[in-house]
């Protein structure tokens, strides 16, 4: 159209159609979360268990689900109350072929990425931050789940979490961010708060600096398609570690 341009890819949120301040979005963020913790200590109630590590798989999937679905129901709320009404638009929820980059990207973060941050680590600390202690979650998980609730497993870690986690942490939290302070501010700080809400000390350096790396795709390209992608090779190829 005359007069028109289209706005820069790189150093644009990927939530441009929203008004949303960081204020607002985490505080959906901190309900929804909390209101999943209530719920899930309904659920550890429920299923006669203190301890997470002992959990069925059906309630570990159960668990992720009592917090997606809040989180969702909020992403669409606030694209009606403070974006343009259309979620697709409002979170950059869009997919191009270039995209598909993030695949290896995300690859390469968890067979490379993940080792480099971890080989310091690992030498002075030898204990804490050992390849079975990396590992241990995952692999549980893995042990615990067969037949369909394998199948459950894998759609949780593979498609679902890296949906959902890309759409709330670089599509809500980060374009706040990015719209009050700066790109590349927003970027370290979300990929801090990714890493810290998994509650695993032994994982946060490996998921602050992948948290980077997805933050880096939504800043750069303007849109959540690479950095989902990534998550979502990255999830994979971790399962597949643990799988072997």
């Amino acid at each position: 159209m005359p007069g028109h341009s289209p706005r820069p890819l790189v150093g644009r949120t990927p939530t441009s159609g929203m008004r949303v301040g960081i204020g607002r979005a985490a505080g959906v963020w901190l309900a929804c979360w909390l209101l999943a913790n209530l719920v899930g200590g309904a659920l550890l109630a429920a299923v006669h268990t203190d301890a997470e590590d002992s959990l069925p798989i059906w309630a570990v999937l159960l668990s992720a689900l009592l917090l997606w679905i809040p989180l969702l129901a909020a992403l669409v709320w606030l694209s009606r109350t403070d974006g343009t009404g259309d979620v697709i638009d409002d979170y950059g929820v869009r997919f191009t072929p270039i995209d598909l980059v993030g695949i290896p990207i995300g690859i390469l973060g968890q067979l490379v990425l993940i080792r480099l941050v971890y080989l310091p680590l690992e030498a002075i600390w030898p204990e804490t931050f050992s390849e079975d202690r990396l590992t241990e979650n995952a692999r549980d998980l893995w042990d615990r789940a067969d037949g369909l609730w394998l199948i459950g497993l894998v759609l949780v870690v593979v498609v679902g979490a890296p949906i959902v986690e890309e759409l709330v942490y670089r599509g809500l939290l980060q374009g706040a961010l990015a719209r009050r302070i700066d790109d590349v501010v927003a970027v370290v700080v979300v990929a801090a708060w990714f890493a810290l809400i998994h509650f695993r000390a032994v994982e946060y350096p490996g998921l602050f600096a992948i948290g980077l790396v997805f933050g880096a795709c939504a800043m750069i390209t303007g849109r959540l398609g690479m950095s989902i992608w990534a998550h979502v090779a990255f999830n994979a190829t971790g399962l597949a570690l643990a799988a072997r």
